[in-house]
């Protein structure tokens, strides 16, 4: 599938979920509500871990993402819809 078919298949109250995780990343498979609480995308991220659902991202049954961060991004010219990253926190300043 093209880009440009991806995005003509995400309506604009979606998003894609980005998802990084032990180095790896991936997103989820299908678009989300794009105004989703942060418990349920990580949940519904934990539970695509956990269960091997995730391309890029190989099964781990012991994935955890409560204290991972949700970041929220509106379309751009370059990726003309939403996205929702959940990564790991990060100490600014440090390499």
């Amino acid at each position: 599938m093209a880009d440009n078919d991806l995005v003509r298949v995400i309506k604009d109250d979606e998003a894609r979920v980005n998802i990084t995780w032990k180095q790896q990343n991936g997103e989820l498979p299908d678009p989300v509500f794009r105004d989703a609480a942060e418990g349920d995308i990580r949940a519904w991220v934990t539970e695509a871990v956990r269960g091997g659902g995730v391309p890029g991202i190989p099964a781990d049954r012991d994935a955890d993402f409560r204290d991972f961060v949700v970041d929220r991004f509106g379309p751009t010219e370059a990726r003309p819809y939403h996205v929702i990253f959940l990564r790991p926190k990060t100490a600014f300043g440090l390499i």
